[in-house]
């Protein structure tokens, strides 16, 4: 038998077999379907014009519901999108639906997934958002998939897929102080384009990947999809067994995998941490990468604390470590990812002062846990660029009208470099403020 990758090695599990090779199409039983209030009617529609009007999912428990994108909104449309979700949830006896309005609401999908303990090693997690690759950093392949394929999937339990070949990308050495995660995957994305890994696994490794806690895991598999990859991944260890068996929700069994040795990648690139330097994305693309000290000085209108790959407590606790004690020059807008993480600004603490209060006094904006102005969404939306303005994100993409006004510009960076620049109204190097 050939050695296989981790990715190889879970894709051949999930469809019967004993092995499985880049290229070959496999039928894979999924573990985990998520959707959301944007993709959600349209899979429910599909599924209901394939299956009938009557028919019921293949398993209510391997479906989970959250509501997330465009929910404190007055949009008529984006709160039908929710009632469309409440009443499938309701006829179907959906188990995992996580509601607006009520105790269960969590918020971002990509973190409200592993916090409710639906990520687990070995399994194929499949979601109806591009982002859903976030998983992966639980060690399984976890990919973003159409409204087609979604319904189909609630009817089957299976879908047909193509085995990724992989890459790797190790990252060696002692994490400096003024870097995280979104400054190494900014790095990769810079340095093979935003299809340098179409329908590629990125397997991230290295003793400078696995002194990540689990969060800023997730923020280097999130942006895969940025790269044009298929899914990131990245192997479980002991940190990620704890997350997931604190969590794991029905205590189902798992099984991990790691890449055999001998494993074949199409591509490998290596990293020594302790030589980069943070990363910023300008716009209009997420590989238009410069080391912050190139742009350093440029006028900014807002900085966006927030989204999947920014508004995790890891991400809260490195801003507010700058912002303590200080004034924000210009509007500056903090979004929790999920309601467990913005319990956490009141509970995590700098200095005996909670993360809410140093950013309240600071004179940022906090909004309700949602994915909020990350993708645009209607006028009323917390955080959205309605004019040609210039803001600092630690959002994933910066294409034109990606965060609202086509005319904005939007520059990518870590909550560190965010918070610097929101300090100083201009891109701005953390590695000044940091003592």
């Amino acid at each position: 038998m050939s050695a296989m990758t981790m990715t190889e090695k879970i894709l051949a599990r999930a469809s019967g077999k004993a092995q499985a090779a880049p290229g070959e199409n496999v039928w894979a039983n999924v573990d985990v379907l998520m959707t959301h209030d944007v993709c959600g009617p349209g899979t429910f529609g599909v599924f209901k014009k394939e299956f009938g009007p009557d028919a019921k999912v293949w398993d209510k428990e391997k479906l989970v519901l959250i509501p997330d994108h465009y929910i404190f909104t007055k949009d008529a449309m984006a709160n039908r999108n929710v009632d469309v979700l409440r009443q499938f949830a309701k006829e179907q006896d959906i188990k995992y639906f996580y509601d607006v309005g009520t105790k269960s609401y969590k918020g971002v999908c990509h973190i409200a997934l592993p916090e409710e303990g639906h990520t687990r090693p070995g399994e194929v997690l499949l979601g109806t958002d591009s982002h859903t690759c976030t998983a992966g950093a639980f060690g399984e392949f976890a990919t973003g998939i159409g409204n087609t394929d979604a319904g189909f999937v609630l009817g089957t339990g299976k879908l047909w897929l193509k085995v990724p070949p992989t890459m790797r990308f190790v990252f060696h050495g002692n994490l400096p102080p003024y870097l995280m995660a979104k400054d190494l995957i900014l790095a990769v994305i810079g340095d093979i384009g935003v299809d340098g890994a179409t329908y590629r696994a990125m397997e991230f490794d290295g003793d400078g990947v696995y002194a990540l806690n689990i969060e800023e895991r997730m923020t280097l598999c999130n942006m895969a999809i940025e790269a044009g990859g298929k899914n990131g991944i990245i192997a479980a260890d002991q940190v990620t067994l704890d997350y997931v068996n604190k969590r794991n929700a029905g205590n189902r069994p798992y099984t991990v995998v790691k890449s055999d040795p001998g494993a074949q990648f199409v591509f490998e690139k290596v990293y020594d941490v302790s030589k980069l330097e943070p990363v910023i994305a300008k716009p209009h693309s997420p590989d238009n990468k410069a080391f912050v000290s190139q742009v350093k000085g440029t006028k900014l209108d807002r900085a966006y604390i927030g989204s999947c790959t920014g508004g995790k407590l890891t991400d809260f606790k490195a801003a507010a470590q700058l912002l303590n004690g200080k004034t924000v020059k210009i509007d500056t807008f903090v979004v929790p990812a999920t309601t467990e993480v913005a319990r956490g600004l009141d509970t995590e603490t700098i200095g005996g002062r909670s993360l809410r209060d140093i950013f309240l006094s600071a004179g940022a904006k906090i909004g309700d846990a949602s994915c909020a102005a990350c993708l645009g969404g209607p006028s009323d939306t917390f955080g959205r660029l309605n004019a040609p303005i210039s803001c600092i994100s630690t959002t994933n993409r910066n294409f034109p009208g990606r965060m609202g006004h086509k005319d904005a510009q939007v520059f990518l960076a870590s909550p560190l470099t965010v918070a610097a620049s929101a300090l100083t109204g201009t891109i701005a190097d953390c590695r000044e403020l940091l003592v």
